[in-house]
């Protein structure tokens, strides 16, 4: 019996199961499946909206704000000696815009819509960026859920195991408590791990209910360095930034604005004609009539304003490129990090299987004792959980940078914002 232990290598079959190598979109959702879950998110739907809502102010931006006034009056007039007479006037009247106006005006409203349709692209690339994490972190709950399931098994053997070598009088009570201790903890293990992955399911269902859903989550694939490597992508991330686009358009927008204050410091005439009638028609006329108003400290302070939130719009405009460049740069070390250490810890679980099957076969000899062998079962599990867990934050910052770099998902509108 003392070797019964010794040839069981479940650490060393379930490390066999995880997949040797992976491709670019392992593990996830299908692609078009993902792209109606982000245009149905209710973000997506709000920001399109509010692109129609900016298409519809640059309508009327380059309409102009000046409609034709109709005004009149009729009079029944009581003269003493003469009787009465009906009299009447009438005025048609219309602003214009001077020369240069409506030309800003086109472009405020041009420059707008530009920073509605970057923005509501950003917000498609947020909704994606939260799709990357919840799907990661169900895959990685139920990668957990499946060692320790693994671990509970180990443990179930194991107590099996010392049980029947107390029974022929091989062990003492205290290592089947160990071992059934062990055992429980391993099972709380594996109730806490079902339970994220089935709140991980929860939240993604919740976030993306018309995302189809297996009811068992794939298992996690290995990462895999894109190619063309990080650099690349962390170049893509700043050239296909619709933040900065955004940031750029409304700084655009603003400056027209500030151009057209300007140009409103004379303000613009407004031209028409009048007709009437008095004495029941005896006298009759009609006529141009125009009207100026005269600008003065008004129109010069709300063009002064307008000039500094042109100045404040652009000096943000800067400051997004500063958090582009920052979310760039972070990018490329989160990738470049998270592949390096998930690296390091499957060597170390590899290393890790070899010393818990050494350790088996030297307690199945009688040269380790039951404690030793529990020591190094729960190393090998966390060595395991770890490794599930560098593989995830891997998979996730790998994702994040494509997103961001417009190479899945979001990505066949990056020539249109390039332009």
């Amino acid at each position: 019996m003392r070797n019964a232990l010794s040839t069981l290598s479940f650490w060393l079959v379930f490390m066999v199961s995880i997949p040797a190598a992976a491709q670019d979109n392992a593990g996830m959702p299908d692609e078009a499946a993902v792209q109606t879950a982000l245009d149905e998110h209710p973000s997506v739907m709000a920001a399109r909206a509010r692109v129609e809502a900016a298409r519809a102010d640059a309508r009327a931006l380059q309409a102009g704000p000046h409609e034709v006034t109709l005004s009149g009056s009729f009079i029944r007039r009581d003269v003493d000696n003469e009787g009465r007479f009906n009299e009447y006037e009438a005025t048609v009247m219309r602003p214009f815009r001077l020369p240069g106006k409506k030309r800003l005006d086109k472009k405020a409203g041009e420059y707008g819509l530009i920073a509605a349709e970057n923005r509501a692209e950003d917000v498609k690339h947020q909704a994606a960026t939260l799709l990357a994490q919840l799907w990661w972190g169900w895959l990685g709950s139920a990668e957990e859920a499946r060692v320790d399931a693994q671990a509970v098994k180990n443990y179930e053997a194991m107590l099996a195991s010392v049980t029947r070598r107390m029974q022929l009088r091989d062990a003492a009570q205290l290592d089947v408590d160990h071992a059934e201790a062990a055992l429980g903890a391993a099972r709380l293990a594996a109730e806490q791990s079902r339970g994220r992955t089935e709140l991980g399911h929860a939240r993604l269902a919740a976030q993306y209910p018309s995302l189809p859903l297996p009811v068992e989550a794939p298992q996690l694939p290995l990462p895999t360095v894109p190619e063309g490597g990080f650099a690349a992508l962390r170049d893509l991330v700043i050239a296909r930034s619709h933040e900065i686009a955004a940031a750029d358009a409304e700084a655009a927008r603003v400056n027209s604005l500030a151009e057209r204050a300007r140009r409103d410091r004379i303000a613009d005439p407004s031209l028409g004609f009048r007709v009437f009638s008095e004495r029941d028609g005896l006298e009759k006329g009609v006529g141009l009539i125009a009207s100026i108003p005269l600008g003065g400290s008004h129109r010069s302070a709300l063009a002064d304003r307008a000039e500094r939130e042109a100045q404040a719009v652009s000096a943000e405009a800067g400051a997004v490129r500063f958090d582009v460049q920052e979310m760039a740069d972070t990018g490329l070390a989160s990738a470049d990090a998270a592949w390096r250490s998930w690296k390091r810890s499957r060597e170390g679980m590899k290393a890790q299987v070899d010393g818990v099957t050494k350790m088996r076969r030297g307690y199945g000899l009688g040269a380790f004792d039951l404690s030793d062998l529990l020591l190094v079962e729960r190393m090998t599990h966390d060595a395991f959980r770890s490794e599930v867990q560098a593989r995830k934050d891997a998979l996730l910052a790998i994702t994040n940078l494509r997103i961001d770099s417009h190479t899945l998902w979001i990505g066949e509108d990056h020539q249109e914002a390039e332009q």
